[in-house]
């Protein structure tokens, strides 16, 4: 053994001999207490493993009940979005040349990864609509839509197309009949797919990116009772580090990201609307004018939020819904009818069979494949990967009530149908012309996109009409784009505990103005060219975000599942009842058929009947030692107050009985024959469980018959905390913990032991 190895191991011995003596005299080893302190740390932020550790979610993410500003979000995400305004507005030439070779880099390098993670986020969504958990609501179990369908599919489409559509619905099928990205082009295989590439970029890759943010958010929010925001989204994987630094920096990419999306189609916007104001008035086009109608933008935006004429907006939003339809039926029977016709069926079905080839194209084997990705597929996924977040919390907000599989399937196939309808038939009606010899307009249409387009409209008859039209069309879409991305930063920028609230009127103007700063920077530095390569570069870091939220959604899934089907493992004489009270009497099934109780007999079934049924079950928990309360819950909706029954269960998800009467029309037809008439609502007793209501009505029952309904739900629950930790699954940010099976048991055998006790109990106190 060498000196230098002796002397280490004399020191070790030291050392240890040292950790004893103090151990020997009380004292405690500091490593020790460093390894403690960690694992304290550790346990403190551990991301929640169980859905009874998801309910600690609104209280560890939210602080203060009022919106307020988060300044820290606010300040840097403003300043590195300045920053490169400046950068882009003082050295154009430099920045445009950068943006280039990190583009033309990430088109050779990472084009796999765009494409790959566009990929999974459609396949997450469809495995999520078409799972079992298709049919968890955004929001509690017993919540429902708060629009029609048709309503809400009119919104659906409303949130997703962007004046960009119209700008890229002439100049994409021409580019990729001419300039395919493979092939010579020009001949019949390039014109079979000229039309379904632009189809295929706005097809389902961008809804199905929409559809993952806002389900998420929209979940979270109502269903768990969190804010309506990314980060609360990431709580399940993340745990408490969601509300400091970590959250911060996300709300940071998210909020860059969309600004560059927002921004990028405001800048398609200005540069289209810009030809059409110089044909409609004889303005001169420009620069100039291009910078005119981004103010005008910001000034109207300022105008609804501070003069509260919101509504003014929505009815904005609803009127270029109407003027694109117009258009689109002006351009079907001017223009070749049979022709669109014809080639929208064989569009939609070449669309169809080609996806999943198409999904997972990457142009490897080509020349310049890495150019063409660049600047269009992956151009265009990461443009949905930055409005993802804008899109989907509009659809979360229009949502609630609706299940999973509605969500995904409606959005994925309604605004998808509609998007192919306006790109077909622009399309369609660009290659007419280039079929039949017109190449100067195709070579305006490559060079010139915003001029092709007006060019065409020019081609049909009535073309001051139509391109009047087009015009009014475009602005609405600009407009409504310019004050919902204000409004969305206001939001991604603030702490807002109701997803009802919106962020505070001046940071929606300040937010305008930014916008509006970083628009004209970008068209300073080279127009729309710019725009795509700063959308495609600050787009990248969101795809990491993206991932993290399918994780966080399929780990909170597995929750939903673990208590769905942990409700199904019942002991026998806690067995599923089909949604009744348990040994009804049939005298009382039938009377309930004709039973259409009042305000009044409901208030008073609740206070003789439920109320000392609940007490005497919270006297035999106590009597057990069970820590269980029993509290009235006051109603402003009914009236009527209602009583809860609790039992914290130390280290699970608590158990509930919360006896609540509910409003409920009288219906005009069906088995019952009413005993009273002149009532257009009556009230039912429902029993709400913390995800919602159980379904089935309480009113007419016996006192007993509470007891054992009581009973037989806390047996349940029991089971169920029983299969969560059977089936819970460790994984890198969410170790499992040690399973609890023997605490599950022992309450079971006190539940017995309650149940007996009370069966036992004198007919007079029953």
């Amino acid at each position: 053994m060498s000196e230098a190895e002796s002397t280490a191991l004399e020191s070790s011995r030291r050392a240890a001999d040292a950790r004893l003596e103090r151990a020997k005299l009380g004292g405690t080893d500091p490593s020790t207490d460093r390894r403690r302190q960690r694992q304290e740390r550790e346990e403190q932020f551990r991301a929640p493993v169980t859905s009874s550790e998801m309910v600690k979610g609104p209280t560890e993410l939210v602080t203060d009940t009022r919106p307020r500003v988060n300044w820290l979000v606010l300040v840097v995400a403003s300043a590195i979005i300045l920053a490169f305004s400046v950068w882009a507005m003082l050295a154009p030439s430099h920045a445009r040349d950068v943006m280039l070779h990190v583009v033309t880099w990430i088109g050779t390098n990472l084009g796999w990864y765009y494409v790959l993670t566009v990929t999974l986020v459609i396949g997450f969504v469809l495995w999520v609509a078409l799972s079992k958990e298709g049919k968890v609501r955004l929001g509690p179990d017993h919540s429902r839509p708060q629009y029609k369908l048709f309503t809400w599919v009119a919104m659906l489409f409303a949130a997703g197309v962007g004046i960009d559509m119209l700008f890229y619905s002439v100049t994409g099928p021409i580019q990729h009949y001419l300039q395919p990205p493979a092939g010579a082009g020009g001949d019949v295989a390039a014109a079979q797919d000229a039309v379904v590439w632009t189809m295929f970029h706005y097809g389902v890759a961008g809804w199905a990116m929409y559809s993952l943010l806002g389900m998420a958010m929209g979940y979270f929010a109502y269903r768990w009772g969190m804010p309506l925001s990314i980060r609360a989204a990431l709580y399940p994987l993340l745990g408490k580090r969601v509300k400091g630094g970590l959250g911060d920096a996300i709300d940071i990419v998210t909020l860059i990201g969309t600004m560059f999306g927002v921004a990028t189609s405001m800048g398609i916007g200005v540069v289209l609307l810009n030809i059409g104001f110089s044909l409609i008035f004889g303005l001169p086009q420009g620069l100039a004018l291009q910078i005119a109608l981004v103010v005008v933008a910001v000034v109207l935006t300022v105008a609804a939020t501070s003069s509260g004429v919101d509504k003014g907006i929505k009815l904005v939003s609803e009127l270029n819904i109407w003027s694109a339809a117009a258009m689109m039926l002006y351009i079907l029977v001017t223009g070749q009818t049979a022709f669109l016709l014809n080639g929208l069926v064989q569009n939609i079905g070449r669309f169809l069979f080609t996806l999943p080839e198409r999904t997972l194209q990457t142009f490897v084997y080509e020349g310049d494949g890495a150019v063409w990705m660049a600047g269009n597929t992956l151009f265009f996924w990461a443009f949905w990967l930055a409005w993802g977040p804008f899109v989907g919390l509009f659809l979360a907000r229009i949502s609630r009530g609706r299940t999973l599989r509605e969500f995904v399937i409606a959005a994925i196939t309604a605004p998808v149908l509609c998007d192919f309808l306006i790109v077909s038939l622009f399309g369609n009606s660009a290659l007419f012309q280039v079929f039949n010899g017109n190449m100067d307009f195709a070579q305006l249409a490559i060079d010139h996109p915003e001029q092709g387009w007006y060019a065409l409209l020019e081609m049909f008859p009535g073309a001051a009409f139509l391109i009047g039209l087009a015009t009014l069309s475009g602005l609405l879409f600009y407009l409504t784009s310019a004050n919902s991305g204000a409004m969305v930063m206001a939001n991604f920028s603030s702490s807002i505990p109701d997803p009802g609230d919106d962020g505070a009127k001046w940071l929606r103007i300040f937010w305008a103005l930014v916008t509006a700063i970083l628009t004209i920077a970008m068209l300073v530095a080279g127009g729309v060219t710019t725009m795509e390569y700063a959308t495609l570069i600050f787009a990248l870091p969101f795809t990491v975000i993206a991932y993290l939220v399918m994780m966080s959604f399929s780990k909170v899934l597995r929750m939903e599942r673990a208590e769905r089907e942990g409700r199904t493992l019942r002991r026998h004489s806690a067995a599923a009842h089909g949604g009744a009270v348990p040994d009804r009497t049939w005298r009382q099934r039938l009377a309930g058929m004709r039973s259409y109780p009042s305000k009044k007999q409901v208030a008073q079934f609740m206070e003789r009947t439920v109320q000392p049924a609940l007490a005497d079950v919270l006297r035999e928990f106590e009597a057990q030692g069970y820590d269980a309360a029993l509290v009235a819950t006051p109603d402003a909706d009914s009236g009527i107050a209602g009583h809860r029954l609790t039992v914290t269960i130390t280290g699970q998800r608590g158990f509930q009985y919360h006896a609540k009467a509910v409003e409920a029309p009288v219906p005009t037809f069906g088995g019952r024959g009413a005993v009273h008439s002149g009532k257009d609502v009556y009230y039912r007793v429902e029993v709400f469980a913390q995800t919602g209501s159980e379904g089935y009505d309480l009113y007419g029952v016996t006192k007993q018959q509470v007891i054992d309904d009581v009973l037989d739900r806390y047996e349940a629950h029991l089971g169920f905390l029983a299969y969560t930790h059977e089936h819970e699954y460790a994984s890198v940010l969410t170790p499992a913990r040690p399973v609890a099976a023997a605490m599950v048991d022992e309450a079971a055998e006190d539940a017995a032991e309650i149940r007996q006790n009370l069966e036992q109990s004198e007919p007079d106190d029953r």
